[in-house]
């Protein structure tokens, strides 16, 4: 390697330094390549190859499905209906948890989630997840969405309005300050953070599968009297380096030295050479893009919480409910409608084995408020008025 070193041309870089000779520091830093950024890049790179970015979708998605929804008829709770067994078993395939756990895991995942009703006799029977990557939104002539475009394979099927003027797409979209249509995926904000703790991962292991060497400096010692390198050469040489021994899937590469190169390590330490801390700092700041408390995940050095519960109630509380509180009001929105005035979906808290503290503390509150009548603590509680509740 190296063997055009052995020919001196007259015009040469010389130098010195404290090795003698001719000493130029390896430098390997080029400019940053990060991951795409489209649906399906975020979906290997994040969800398919991170493991934080992972387990924030699976928490998120998996919490979220696990609230049972509720239907209202005004202010009574209706205990059996259509719409409840239709969000229940919303198709022949899977059930209600399992749907609406693909439904916010797609949310999470790419920012959009769409959903789709197969009607018969204009009620909807079947509830169907659509993959967002294969959705594309048809505006219409004043700009809202008119259609869905769906494609599989390059065949193209067009989901529009129907004779009623009912569009059976539901989309879903997290906020997005610069798309009238699309959601902004915490994917795609987190994308930085998920490449360097997908990088460091990929360094470290390299390093270990390569005896990890440090880096260091490269001195030319030609023949005496000989003059130093060319600029012809020192370039050569810094691309040849750079081709060879630059990337994580090269790190600690050893290195076979020709025509007087010598080489003379730098003195990493065994911490210059830990990702441990870099890592812990980007698994941070993707559960933060997701809104799970790092404490949740096991990431060490998070001490936002007292405990574990704390973190707990807080998920739950400001990025779970909020989710589904959102999800609850679209269907009101989108569904409810086909199945009769007046119905409203909403969501069973009570059912949330996280909330069971917070929730009793209340009860005993609301049992102690002796200036409120029965169906006002009810109200309070989320509950629905009772019969000859309305006096003390």
């Amino acid at each position: 390697m190296f063997d055009f070193l052995r020919k001196s041309p007259p015009e040469a870089k010389s130098g010195g330094g404290p090795f003698g000779g001719t000493m130029f520091a390896l430098s390997l830093s080029g400019s940053a390549r990060w991951s795409a950024r489209d649906a399906a890049g975020l979906a290997r790179n994040g969800v398919m190859g991170n493991t934080i970015a992972y387990a924030c979708v699976r928490k998120i998605a998996g919490a979220a499905a696990s609230v049972p929804f509720l239907l209202y008829d005004g202010p009574q709770e209706l205990e059996s209906h259509p719409l409840l067994a239709l969000l229940a078993r919303p198709n022949a395939g899977e059930d209600g948890a399992g749907l609406f756990e693909r439904w916010y895991g797609f949310l999470q995942t790419s920012g959009n989630a769409y959903l789709e009703a197969v009607s018969l006799d204009g009620v909807p029977r079947e509830l169907y997840v659509l993959r967002p990557d294969r959705v594309k939104v048809v505006a219409g002539a004043r700009g809202w969405p008119a259609a869905y475009d769906y494609c599989v394979d390059g065949h193209i099927t067009r989901i529009a309005r129907d004779a009623s003027g009912f569009l059976p797409v539901l989309h879903g979209a997290l906020f997005h300050p610069l798309d009238d249509y699309y959601g902004l995926s915490p994917l795609q904000v987190a994308g930085t953070a998920i490449d360097v703790h997908n990088q460091g991962a990929a360094w470290t292991k390299a390093l270990l599968d390569n005896a990890a060497r440090p880096s260091g400096a490269l001195i030319y010692r030609g023949p005496d009297g000989a003059p130093g390198l060319t600029d012809e050469q020192f370039t050569r040489l810094k691309r040849e380096l750079e081709d060879a021994y630059q990337g994580a899937s090269n790190a600690g590469r050893p290195m076979v030295l020709e025509g007087g190169l010598d080489w003379k390590a730098m003195g990493y330490t065994p911490s210059d050479m830990d990702f441990a801390e870099t890592r812990s700092v980007a698994a941070r700041e993707i559960a933060l893009a997701f809104g799970v408390p790092p404490m949740l995940l096991g990431i060490p050095g998070d001490n936002t919480y007292a405990n574990y519960a704390e973190a707990n109630l807080n998920f739950w509380r400001q990025t779970v409910l909020p989710l589904v509180a959102r999800t609850a009001a679209a269907l009101t929105r989108w569904l409810a409608p086909r199945f009769g005035e007046g119905l409203r979906v909403d969501y069973d808290a009570d059912r949330v084995e996280a909330l069971a503290e917070a929730r009793q503390a209340l009860w005993e509150k609301l049992d102690g408020a002796s200036f409120l009548t029965v169906n006002e603590k009810r109200a309070a509680a989320g509950y629905s008025p009772l019969e000859g509740g309305d006096t003390l």
